[in-house]
C-alpha cells in the first residue's frame, strides 16, 4: 500500500501488538461480532459481545459494535471515545481520546470521515458533516460545517485554516 493511498485500509494497523493492547483489542471485538457468520455464528456473536463490553470498560469508550468503521483505524488512547452508530468513519483514520462523533438535536444526519482523517483530543464532530481525506481537527475543535479535504479544522466552531499543499504529510 502507498503512504498516500486513502481508500485501502492498512488492518496491520489495527492488530494486537500484546495481551494487554486495550483499544486495538476493542476493535478486534468489533470486528469478530462484525464478521461473524455461517456455523457458530451465534456463539462467536456472543462470546464477541463480551469481549466488546470487557474492553469498552476497560478503555471507557463507547464505539457500538454495529458501528460502519472502515479498517486501519488507530485509537492511541481509547479513554472517552464515543462514535454514534450511524457515523462512517473510513479507512487508516486516527482518533485521540475524548473525540465525539455524534449528531446534534434538530439537525438530521451523521457524520462521514473519510480517509486518514486524522482528529486531535477531545475534538467533536457533529451533526451531517463531512471530513476530507487527509483532514485534520485540531484538538478541542467543534465542528459544525464540512472540512475539505486536506484542510486543517481548529477552534470552536471549527474554521479551515491551511489547505492541501501548504504543509508537507
Amino acid at each position: 500500500m502507498k503512504p498516500s493511498d486513502e481508500r485501502t485500509p492498512d488492518w496491520s494497523r489495527e492488530r494486537p501488538r500484546c495481551w494487554w493492547d486495550p483499544s486495538r483489542r476493542l476493535l478486534k471485538a468489533i470486528r469478530n461480532y462484525q464478521n461473524a457468520n455461517g456455523r457458530g455464528a451465534v456463539f462467536r456473536k456472543r462470546i464477541a459481545v463480551y469481549r466488546h463490553r470487557f474492553w469498552s470498560v476497560v478503555t471507557q469508550a463507547d464505539i457500538p459494535l454495529n458501528a460502519n468503521i472502515e479498517g486501519g483505524l488507530i485509537l492511541p488512547h481509547p479513554n472517552g471515545i464515543v462514535i454514534h452508530p450511524a457515523a462512517q468513519i473510513g479507512p487508516n483514520c486516527l482518533l485521540f481520546q475524548q473525540v465525539t462523533i455524534g449528531t446534534v438535536e434538530g439537525r438530521s444526519g451523521t457524520p462521514v470521515l473519510e480517509g486518514r482523517v486524522d482528529v486531535g483530543a477531545g475534538a467533536r464532530i457533529l451533526g451531517p458533516v463531512r471530513i476530507g481525506h487527509h483532514a485534520r481537527i485540531g484538538a478541542n475543535a467543534v465542528v459544525v460545517a464540512d472540512v475539505p479535504a486536506g484542510a486543517v479544522a481548529i477552534g470552536i466552531p471549527a474554521r479551515n485554516h491551511f489547505k492541501e499543499g501548504a504543509f508537507d504529510r
